[in-house]
């Protein structure tokens, strides 16, 4: 009789956003936009925005501490922090080092993980590695970012896109047959001139220059980003669930990436998804990178959409191009 695999199991969800809303009517203050013209891209009807005050870090504590307190665990109790951002709070230390400090997880270690739009899908595959290969019992995987601060609010093409969030996702082993049970995943560095952040690094140091012409910001070739996300993302998915087994009316619920509602039903779509299995929430908060992926699942949950047992496929497409899928069966 073969050693039974040890999996690794959801069984906490936290999230945070800060309360201050963007709409689009104030969004049409800023630049020429509308709100018909955004519901008609995107979905999108509003934002949230983190104030001046507030940085990445804070949001992923406060996304700690939920998910810690549905489970009623001490932070003390944890092994690893692992903080999936483009957004840090600064370069170095790391968020993971941050949000440690904050929540009082004396004893864990942590890092941070850049994978942009697909960060919270690689972060929560890597905790489940770490559970799985039995060197940790408690893994926390926090996705933030504070994407206003990087957004230009003169570019109307991006500025309607984007808000700020937190959430996290505790990870544990599982006894039985419930828990993480496959990923797939890819990365294509040729997509990297179509959706980047171009200054600010070591190929572009800050300057007065860089500065000046704005490239500190998000710059994006739309048409470009639409159509690989919806290329890839259905393909994952696809490949995934075939090398499970798994035929997708199967699957509970999609959570995939909220970049643009366009995307997620093009991908549901392909993947012959009724209506009911597609999580979208993106018009309540935008795109808020690694953020997205937690707070839709937190969503679902508390609409009663997802419950013990259940098929639960997780899809992501980001910048570098990043892509990925992640199948689970819920643990609670």
């Amino acid at each position: 009789m073969g050693t039974p695999v040890r999996r690794a199991k959801i069984t906490a969800v936290g999230c945070y956003t800060p309360p201050r809303l963007l709409t689009n009517a104030d969004l049409q203050q800023l630049v020429e936009t509308s709100d018909e013209w955004i519901l008609e891209r995107t979905g999108i009807r509003q934002r949230h925005i983190a104030d001046p005050a507030m940085a990445t870090s804070d949001l992923a504590a406060e996304a700690a501490r939920a998910a810690l307190a549905q489970r009623g665990v001490d932070p003390s109790e944890l092994d690893a922090i692992i903080v999936c951002t483009v957004t840090p709070d600064m370069f170095f230390p790391s968020t993971a080092c941050l949000v440690q400090d904050r929540i009082g997880a004396k004893g864990c270690w942590g890092f941070d993980l850049i994978a942009a739009c697909s960060g919270f899908l690689y972060g929560l595959t890597t905790g489940a590695h770490l559970v799985a290969a039995g060197t940790h019992r408690r893994v926390l995987v926090i996705g933030a970012d504070t994407m206003s601060r990087i957004v230009d609010y003169k570019d109307r093409t991006t500025c309607v896109l984007f808000g700020d969030g937190a959430g996290a996702l505790l990870l544990e082993p599982s006894g039985n047959e419930e828990g993480f049970i496959d990923f797939l995943g890819e990365i294509d560095g040729s997509g990297a001139p179509f959706l980047n952040m171009p200054a600010g690094g070591s190929r572009l140091p800050a300057s007065a220059e860089t500065v000046e012409k704005r490239l500190h910001f998000v710059h994006q070739e739309g048409q470009q980003v639409f159509k690989y996300a919806v290329r890839r993302m259905y393909e994952a998915c696809r490949d995934l669930l075939a090398r499970n087994g798994v035929s997708p009316r199967d699957v509970r619920v999609l959570i995939p990436h909220q970049a643009n509602r366009r995307i997620v039903t093009a991908t549901a779509d392909r993947l012959g998804l009724n209506e009911d299995q597609v999580v979208i929430n993106i018009e309540d908060y935008g795109n808020t990178t690694s953020a997205t992926l937690p707070l839709a699942a937190r969503d679902a949950l508390a609409a009663g959409r997802i419950r013990k047992g259940d098929l639960v496929l997780f899809a992501a497409v980001g910048a570098g191009y990043t892509a990925g899928a992640s199948l689970w069966r819920w643990a609670y």
